[in-house]
């Protein structure tokens, strides 16, 4: 499971070497041991994996994401997960030794607990916090700050008990409490003194400026102060888990914010558009097609397998004819193409092979499935030790001039995260094209199809690897 630790490097943007998952730790310890890094000795959590994830924390520390000279002053280190998790031990072991390393002066450990609100009367209760504070401490790390999470700010009666059952000072002990949006947490524990504690515990001077925050703040009330609602309705068939288009939501959101609009996710179940649910549930069928004909825009996002795909397609049909704003992502992409396939070019019952492996027109199939009728030399090369046939990781994207991808990013080139099998077929590029499909992104060989767009529709789009994940341009 993808225990994590996630470094933000203070005054700089993240990228990709800021976050650390069991994989990634275990997969360099296997590369080292198979180079003959260990000298043939025995590969142990202790000291092997330990050292690995406090190795990767210094070399990350030191790095400036400006690509100057200057190291960060200071690194945030985030331990996701539970206190007792046995996933999380070796993460947990290799921060303890960590505070040896580079000294107890220079490290600050802050533990985040709940103190859930029990009761009629409301009492806050601590024992929760107790216990993982114990549990630290018998592990060998103990917290310098107690960040409490409670539906209400904590009372002095709670903070002062925490205070001497957990050996902290009573100004050490931080309420985070319900607010109104995420962004005033800062604010709200700057309030309290957070930055005092630090400069304190680390030995730094603030600076003489009282407000660091002001244009934060401005942020923060800005995101409440949003009242003209856009809705997006996103079409998916994980819409019960909204955690699995986590990122996706996060994005819109941070879009949303930045045009002045209050976001209000419409979550449609895709197998609720076909044709099929009219019969047998005619509420659930009926309800979701008025959602999705209220949108202001709709999104089809990611996923495997083919249930609910025909109430993709049957949504994207909708965006297409009704001129609504739309944007798929990977599978959503795969379901633009074979929507447009049926309904526009004629390919009656056009499909992916991952849903009809013995479909006539296979406008979306595996990249062996006829590669070598149109494939390069580079890309083969290039992919030869992804495993299996998927295609992962940052890849390079060329995006066509004048098109709506290359406005919304407005460079040439871009790099983004992929994580698909499946690809546009190039032998139905010329039929799609003349009837009205845009190739706006491809390959870096020009091989594969990236993004697709309609003409003659102010906002159809279509992307192969996920947007949200854009790392950088190339050139422009």
């Amino acid at each position: 499971t993808a225990y994590e630790i996630r470094l933000s490097l203070v005054g700089s943007e993240m990228c990709i070497r800021d976050s650390i998952t069991t994989g990634k730790v275990y997969s360099s310890v296997i590369e080292k041991e198979r180079r003959g890094d260990y000298l043939g000795k025995t590969v142990q959590v202790v000291p092997h994996i330990t050292n690995e994830i406090q190795e990767w924390i210094e070399n990350v520390a030191h790095i400036s994401s400006d690509e100057k000279d200057n190291p960060p002053d200071a690194c945030v280190i985030e331990l996701g997960g539970t206190v007792g998790d046995i996933e999380s031990a070796p993460f947990v072991e290799a921060l303890r030794q960590f505070q040896f390393r580079v000294g107890k002066e220079n490290i600050c450990f802050v533990h985040v607990s709940l103190v859930p609100v029990m009761g009629p009367v409301g009492e806050q209760k601590t024992k929760p916090t107790q216990h993982t504070v114990k549990e630290l401490r018998g592990l060998g790390i103990i917290p310098d700050i107690l960040v409490c999470r409670s539906e209400v700010p904590l009372v002095d009666e709670t903070r002062e008990k925490l205070a001497e059952f957990c050996h902290v000072s009573p100004e050490a002990v931080v309420s985070a409490h319900d607010v109104a949006n995420i962004y005033h947490v800062p604010i709200m524990m700057n309030k309290q003194g957070v930055s005092e504690l630090l400069s304190s515990k680390l030995s730094f001077d603030l600076p003489k400026n009282s407000n660091l925050l002001d244009e934060w703040e401005i942020m923060a009330n800005h995101v409440n102060s949003l009242e003209e609602e856009v809705h997006i309705a996103m079409v998916g068939k994980y819409t019960g888990l909204s955690d699995s288009y986590l990122s996706v939501t996060k994005a819109l959101q941070h879009a949303s914010y930045s045009v002045g609009k209050k976001l209000i996710i419409d979550w449609i179940e895709s197998v609720n558009l076909e044709e099929t649910v009219k019969s047998s549930d005619l509420t659930a069928y009926d309800n979701s097609w008025e959602l999705l004909k209220q949108a202001d825009g709709i999104l089809v996002p990611g996923g495997f397998r083919g249930r609910g795909i025909e109430g993709k397609i049957n949504a994207i049909k909708y965006a297409r004819e009704n001129k609504v704003p739309f944007l798929g992502i990977c599978l959503g992409m795969q379901a633009a193409v074979i929507e447009f396939s049926r309904n526009v070019c004629g390919l009656k019952n056009a499909n992916s092979t991952e849903f009809d492996k013995n479909t006539k027109y296979p406008v979306i199939g595996l990249i062996e499935e006829w590669f070598d009728k149109t494939g390069s030399v580079e890309y083969r090369d290039i992919n030869s030790n992804i495993g299996g046939t998927m295609r992962l990781g940052e890849q390079e994207c060329l995006l066509e001039k004048d098109s709506n991808a290359y406005y919304a990013y407005k460079i040439k080139s871009i790099l983004e995260r992929h994580r698909h099998r499946y690809e546009f077929n190039n032998e139905y590029r010329e039929i799609l094209q003349k009837n009205g499909l845009i190739i706006a992104g491809q390959s870096f060989d020009k091989t594969l199809v990236e993004i697709i767009e309609l003409k003659d529709h102010p906002w159809f789009l279509g992307c192969q690897f996920h947007p949200e994940f854009t790392s950088k341009p190339i050139n422009g």
